[in-house]
């Protein structure tokens, strides 16, 4: 897959990225494997077979166990959008919810999918790997695509229709249907997001410089498939629910999840493991207790006599040595020796004596916050796409022609925007922005989350406009009082979706860059959870919003900004807070990024 010139334009920009830094040092266990694809017939990475022994790199990784990766990741992808695209839709219209309560349920469901990544990252690192961590949840995201199915499709779960305006609510038990569903696929979907496209890095051998090219290459046609599979929920699966119902259009997802996991399962033989290398948030928090159990101690001017193994590699399993930095000193009093620790020459108390590469781990954990922070309003204005953009949307003309477009469709254009981005990113702008920055990369990972901020503005800017048009065509028909679209055309809402999807591919892949090279050698999966956070942050900011706007706005018997009837509303006011909250959010990050230190390996 991929062609010569995408090799040769990924081995240029790897060979300028790893210029000048050292030859990776041998993990344990790696002693007198080959470190390059010119000798040997094993990997040289560590990786083991599903049995735990060495593996040939002649019949096992690297595009050979991708199809099934790709395959996986797009089929679920398919699954998770084909619920997450139209939910609104289904809150309103089938369970009667308000407009309000329906963007608020769905960005606090969209914001625990991207919460519990944190808890499939850790299990992954620390206990069953990334295999078994991917097959264990995708088993319970399963689960929860039947049951949600059964919730739309079992009559004695689905709420009665409306009659004429009496729109009868659903009962406890079809809310405990219906949210059981949902929050199964929550926990399966965010248990397996830091997982996958770590799992299909891992078939590439790092020690192979050959592999390394490809490795660079994985990474875009994995987010192309993920797209791919965006593409078809947001257009024919929304179709289909709008048109065919609810049964069948929460059914299909379910059955390509089904998909999904046996075409995972179908690779095992190919595929590479790497083993579990100890738990990342331990490791924090003995560096946490060991510098508060030195807080009498004094660090020395010469950072060479704080503790570090006098090994090549680290004690952390899968860790290259991290160098000394001088910033957050406090920490440092970790990997002290004390008088008592050097006359016993007991140094294996990590709760006790931490090494340095285990304190600047806390350390770029610590700077990447305020990074993670900023990402935080990016997230909460890419919610509105699936919650207030389709409110919006079904609020105006949806008809083309003799064909109606569900408003939840309009997504497509998003997804359209991303394919239409990455390569005009790769082919156009880095070649350009190269000339100016010197960068292999064109722009670095800061340079391209800015970006990404900045048109977030414009995103919410334009939805803003066109909400404020739509109105005054309300207004000017006399319709304001009444709960009918608009006749002013939905396709006008595209440059939005196509902002929004620009957007997503300066910050949302920058964010990934970032916290993948800018990570720990072994926190990878845990730093992946963490770029995923700022999603999950994002939807409950939106949440938050939604219910402070509406307390404040509700006052007095008024119809708010969001009412049930859009007409009667101003939610262009909304869409005017969250553009300019994003431009405050810009001139912070402008501020972070320019103080941030990157990490250096020893």
């Amino acid at each position: 897959m991929g062609t010569q010139e995408d090799e040769r334009i990924v081995a240029q920009m790897g060979s300028q990225e790893d210029e000048g830094l050292e030859t990776r040092l041998l993990l344990p266990g790696e002693e007198g494997l080959p470190q390059d694809e010119s000798g040997g017939l094993y990997t040289g990475d560590g990786s083991v077979d599903i049995k735990g022994q060495p593996v040939l790199k002649s019949n096992t990784g690297n595009w050979r166990a991708c199809p099934f990766i790709f395959g996986f990741d797009c089929c679920e992808r398919l699954a998770y959008y084909g619920i997450a695209t139209n939910l609104v839709t289904y809150l309103t219209t089938k369970l009667h919810e308000g407009n309000v309560s329906a963007a608020r349920i769905v960005t606090t469901w969209r914001g625990t999918c991207y919460l519990i990544p944190l808890i499939g990252a850790v299990l992954a690192d620390a206990y069953w790997g990334r295999y078994w961590t991917i097959a264990a949840f995708s088993t319970i995201y399963f689960f929860g695509m039947c049951t949600l199915t059964l919730s739309a499709t079992v009559p004695a779960f689905k709420p009665a229709e409306c009659v004429d305006s009496v729109c009868p609510s659903a009962t406890t038990a079809q809310y405990a249907v219906f949210f059981s569903g949902l929050y199964l696929i929550a926990l399966g979907t965010g248990g397996i997001k830091p997982c996958v496209i770590q799992f299909g890095a891992d078939q590439f051998d790092d020690t192979d410089s050959k592999a390394r090219v490809k490795k660079g290459s994985f990474f875009n046609w994995f987010y192309l498939f993920s797209n791919i599979g965006a593409l078809v929920s947001s257009s024919l699966i929304v179709w289909i629910q709008d048109n065919a119902g609810w049964g069948l259009g929460f059914g299909i997802p379910a059955l390509f999840m089904a998909i999904a996991i046996a075409s995972f399962f179908s690779g095992t033989p190919l595929y590479r493991f790497q083993k579990p290398g100890g738990s990342p948030l331990t490791r924090v928090c003995q560096v946490l207790v060991a510098s508060f159990r030195k807080s009498n101690s004094v660090v020395p001017a010469d950072s060479n006599l704080l503790y570090e193994t006098p090994d090549k590699t680290s004690v952390i399993i899968g860790s290259r040595k991290l160098e000394h930095t001088d910033e957050l000193k406090c920490f440092d009093k970790a990997a002290v020796i004390s008088d008592a620790e050097n006359k016993t020459g007991d140094f294996s108390n990590p709760w006790r004596l931490c090494t340095v590469t285990q304190v600047e781990e806390l350390k770029i954990l610590i700077r990447m916050f305020p990074i993670l922070a900023t990402g935080i309003v990016f997230s909460a204005v890419y919610a509105q796409m699936s919650t207030l953009f389709v409110e919006q949307g079904r609020m105006m003309d949806t008809t083309i022609g003799s064909f109606s477009v569900p408003a939840a469709s309009l997504s497509t254009f998003d997804v359209i925007s991303v394919i239409f981005w990455v390569p005009v990113y790769d082919r156009v702008l880095v070649p350009i922005a190269r000339k100016f920055t010197g960068k292999g990369r064109g722009f670095s990972e800061l340079q391209r989350m800015g970006v990404g901020l900045f048109i977030s503005i414009l995103c919410m800017s334009a939805a803003a406009l066109l909400e404020m048009k739509r109105l005054s065509v309300a207004k000017a028909l006399g319709l304001v009082h009444e709960d009918v679209p608009v006749p002013l055309s939905i396709l006008w809402q595209i440059p939005q979706y196509f902002l929004l999807g620009a957007g997503e591919v300066f910050t949302f892949i920058g964010q990934h860059e970032f916290f993948y090279n800018q990570s720990p050698d072994a926190m990878r999966s845990l730093c992946s959870a963490l770029s995923l956070l700022t999603n999950s942050l994002g939807n409950y900011l939106s949440s938050f919003i939604l219910t402070v706007v509406t307390s404040i706005t509700t006052k007095g018997g008024k119809a708010g900004w969001i009412p049930d009837n859009l007409n009667e509303g101003h939610l262009d006011y909304f869409f005017w807070l969250l553009a300019g909250l994003s431009f405050v959010n810009t001139v912070v990050y402008i501020f972070c990024a320019k103080m941030y230190k990157s990490k250096k390996s020893a």
